[in-house]
């Protein structure tokens, strides 16, 4: 179980990603030599980023170990 010190950790290094794509995305966007700023492609940017962050699959978990299944609770 993560401790609020990991989940502060984690937070900030969330934090940390997003500014991170926000300023890289504002970069990119003032290379091609954009007068405004292109939400939607900050938005996907940082989609994106978060995406490759997150587990592919949430891991999940019933509660009962392989030992303890049987024909009438193993669905």
């Amino acid at each position: 179980m993560p401790t609020g010190f990991q989940d502060a950790s984690a937070a900030d290094a969330r934090r940390t990603l997003i500014e991170a794509v926000i300023a890289a995305e504002l970069e990119r966007q003032a290379q091609a030599g954009a007068t405004r700023i292109d939400v939607p492609a900050m938005a996907a940017a940082i989609e994106s980023a978060l995406a490759a962050e997150e587990p592919a699959e949430p891991l999940l978990d019933d509660g009962r170990r392989p030992e303890e299944l049987n024909a009438t609770n193993d669905d």
